[in-house]
C-alpha cells in the first residue's frame, strides 16, 4: 500500500472534539455504533442456549450438543478473528463509516443463512461467516467510537458500550425460553436467528446517520471535510464552547503501508503490544468458554436443557451491571489500578467457584450466583481490553491494532476456550469442569499482573497525547 505524503496541515480537530460537552449528538453515536455488541451478545447466547435443542431429533440438523458448544463456537470465533484482520486493514485504508456499514451487512446475510441451515456443514459455514462480520465490526466500531467521544468521557463510555454485549446476551437468553418450550423443535431455533436479522436491520437504519471520523479524514487528505464536519457538530450541539487548547501538524497520506503498521506495533511499542495480547487472551479464554458452554454445564450436571435462558439471563445482567457501575472509575481512579483489580479480582473469585463446584457444594442456582459475581468484576476488565488497545496506538494504526489484538488474543483464548471447556464438561466429572474454571482464572490473573507492570495511564488524555500520530510533523514516540 502507498505511504506517500500528499500534503501538510495544522489542525485543531482533535482538541475541538475533546472539548465538546456530552450531548444528544453523542447519544446518536452510542446508539448507532454501540448496539453492535448487543447483536454479538444475542448471537453467542442464542447458540449457547440452543445447543441442547439443536442436538435433539427433529431439529433439522444432524449435530451433537458438544459440536454446537465446541466446534461451532470455535468456528464463530475463528471467523471473528479473520474478519477483524481483513476489515481492520480496510477500515484504516478506506475509513470507519464505509466499513461499519459493510460489516453489518455481512453479519445480516450470514445470520439469515444460519436460520435456513439444512445440514451441519451449512450451519458451521455460516457460523464462521457470521463471526467474520462481527469481527470486522469490532475494529471499525471501536476505532470510530474512541475518535468521536470526548477524552474525559472516553473510558466510561467505551467500557459501558462494550458491556452492552450483555444486554443482548440477556435478551437472547430470555428469548430462547419460549422458543424452546412453545414451538416445534425444528422451528424455534430458526426464529431465534431470524430475530437477530430484524435487530440488525434496525441498527443499519440508525447507523446510516453516523458520520465518518474527522480524525481519519484529516490524515487521509480530507481536512476541509473534517473541519466542516466538526463545525456542523459544534453548531448542532450549540452553547459557548471554550477555545481548543492544542493543535497538531500532520503530513497527510492517502494510506499507510502495512509494513509500517506492523513496525509500529512490534518495534515502536513492544511493551504495549505485550500488554494488549495479555489482556485479550485472558478475557477471550474466559468469556468465549463460559458463554458458549454454560448451557452444556447446566444440562450435563443439573439436567436443565430447556430453561437455561433464565440462568444465563441472570449472569448477563450481572455482566452489564459491572461496566455500568464501575465504568466511571476507569476515568477517575485510573486505567492501571482498575484494569489490574478487575482481572485479578475476577480470577480469584473464579478459583473459589471452581473449588466449591469440585466439592459438590453448588446447585444450578448457587453456581449461577457465583458466576454472576465473578463476571460482574470481570466484565469491566474485559471491556477495558478493547479500550486499551484502541487508545495506546497511533491513530493511523488504530483499527488494525484492535483487529490484530482481537484476532491473536481471541484465536489463542477464544478458540481454545470453547474446545477445552466442551471437552472437559462432556466427561461429566466435576473435577474436570473445575479444572476448566481454574484455567480461565489463572489466565485472567496473569493478564492483571501484566497490566500492573506495563499498563498505560490514559485516563482523560487526548488520543494524540497517549500515542503521537505516525504522520505528525514532530512525532516523539516512546515504547
Amino acid at each position: 500500500m502507498s505511504d506517500v505524503e500528499t500534503g501538510t496541515i495544522t489542525t485543531k480537530v482533535p482538541a475541538r472534539l475533546d472539548r465538546l460537552p456530552w450531548s444528544r449528538w453523542h447519544w446518536m453515536i452510542v446508539i448507532g455504533l454501540g448496539t453492535v455488541w448487543i447483536l454479538d451478545g444475542l448471537e453467542v447466547t442464542i447458540v449457547g442456549n440452543l445447543s441442547a435443542q439443536l442436538a435433539k431429533p427433529g431439529s433439522g440438523l444432524d449435530i451433537t450438543q458438544e459440536q454446537v458448544a465446541g466446534l461451532a463456537a470455535a468456528l464463530y470465533v475463528a471467523g471473528a478473528c479473520s474478519g477483524a484482520l481483513f476489515f481492520g486493514w480496510l477500515t484504516d485504508r478506506f475509513g470507519r463509516k464505509k466499513l461499519f456499514l459493510v460489516t453489518l451487512v455481512v453479519y445480516l446475510f450470514a445470520t439469515l443463512m444460519t436460520a435456513l441451515a439444512f445440514d451441519a456443514w451449512w450451519f458451521f459455514l455460516f457460523r464462521f461467516l457470521t463471526g467474520f462480520g462481527i469481527g470486522g465490526e469490532y475494529a471499525a466500531i471501536n476505532s470510530a467510537i474512541d475518535e468521536l467521544i470526548p477524552s474525559r468521557h472516553r473510558g466510561r463510555i467505551d467500557i459501558i458500550i462494550n458491556g452492552s454485549y450483555w444486554l443482548g446476551a440477556a435478551g437472547g437468553a430470555l428469548l430462547t425460553v419460549p422458543l424452546l418450550n412453545d414451538l416445534p423443535v425444528f422451528l424455534g431455533w430458526r426464529i431465534a436467528f431470524g430475530l437477530g436479522v430484524v435487530l440488525g436491520v434496525a441498527i443499519l437504519l440508525v447507523r446510516r446517520h453516523v458520520p465518518e471520523s474527522p480524525r481519519w479524514m484529516f490524515i487521509h487528505g480530507r481536512d476541509k471535510e473534517a473541519e466542516q464536519l466538526v463545525t456542523d457538530i459544534e453548531r448542532e450541539i450549540g452553547g459557548d464552547l471554550p477555545e481548543p487548547k492544542s493543535s497538531v501538524t500532520i503530513h497527510q497520506r492517502r494510506s499507510i503501508g502495512f509494513v509500517r503498521i506492523a513496525h509500529t506495533m512490534v518495534a515502536l511499542y513492544p511493551r504495549r503490544t505485550v500488554l494488549g495480547l495479555s489482556l485479550f487472551m485472558g478475557q477471550a479464554f474466559l468469556y468465549n468458554a463460559i458463554t458458549f458452554g454454560y448451557a452444556q454445564i447446566l444440562s450435563t450436571f443439573y439436567g436443565i436443557d430447556t430453561h437455561t435462558g433464565y440462568y444465563f439471563a441472570v449472569i448477563a445482567i450481572g455482566n452489564f451491571l459491572g461496566p455500568l457501575l464501575l465504568g466511571r472509575l476507569f476515568d477517575t481512579v485510573g486505567r492501571v489500578p482498575m484494569i489490574s483489580a478487575t482481572y485479578i479480582g475476577s480470577g480469584a473469585l473464579l478459583l473459589g467457584t471452581a473449588w466449591l463446584f469440585d466439592q459438590g457444594m453448588l446447585t444450578a442456582v448457587t453456581l449461577t450466583a457465583c458466576w454472576c459475581a465473578v463476571l460482574f468484576v470481570a466484565s469491566a476488565g474485559a471491556s477495558s481490553a478493547y479500550l486499551t488497545v484502541s487508545e495506546i496506538f497511533p491513530m493511523e494504526t488504530r483499527a488494525m491494532a484492535i483487529a490484530f489484538f482481537f484476532a491473536v488474543g481471541t484465536a489463542a483464548g477464544g478458540i481454545a476456550g470453547p474446545l477445552i471447556f466442551a471437552e472437559l464438561v462432556s466427561t461429566g466429572v466435576p473435577g474436570d469442569t473445575a479444572l476448566a474454571f481454574s484455567i480461565g482464572a489463572v489466565v485472567m490473573i496473569a493478564g492483571g499482573i501484566v497490566e500492573l507492570l506495563l499498563g498505560v495511564k490514559a485516563e482523560q488524555k487526548s488520543l494524540e497525547d497517549i500515542a503521537t500520530p505516525l504522520t505528525a510533523a514532530s512525532a516523539d514516540k516512546v515504547a
